[in-house]
């Protein structure tokens, strides 16, 4: 099966999309999906896969399976994960301050692209670190 990036981003109006590079030719069809939440716009997108499924198998053409790996612009990420995790205690793990990922998850400022390298290194190497722990 076709491991396939999906994009999740925030828009102006707030609202999420999550969308394929249609320049990425591993795919032989393009999806969309959208929502208020991420999780709206993630089961949208399956459900757009789904329906892709479908109608490929209707036309009887071949349909290329995907097994998707979401990638967050900055503000959706931040917005999603703040359900599991507060902006301070974020701020702690990557070395930022609490009011600029504010900042960041109202769109009100874009991070530089090496602020979001070192988030993403902090961020990968917490989950790696969690990974490890055992219970007894």
């Amino acid at each position: 099966m076709n491991k396939v990036k999906a994009f999740i981003e925030i828009g102006k109006d707030r609202t999420y999309s999550v969308y394929i590079d249609l320049a990425d030719n591993t795919l032989n069809y393009g999806i969309h999906g959208n929502g208020n939440t991420v999780d709206e716009a993630i089961e949208d997108f399956k459900n757009s896969y789904s329906e892709m499924k479908e109608i490929y198998a209707e036309m009887n053409k071949k349909f290329v399976e995907a097994e998707f790996e979401y990638h967050y612009d900055t503000a959706s990420f931040l917005e999603y994960y703040t359900a599991y995790f507060s902006l301070t205690g974020l701020s702690r793990l990557v070395g930022i301050h609490h009011g600029q990922l504010s900042h960041y998850v109202t769109g009100r400022r874009t991070p530089s692209k090496k602020t979001v390298e070192k988030m993403q290194y902090s961020i990968q190497k917490f989950g790696k670190e969690l990974n490890q722990v055992h219970f007894i």
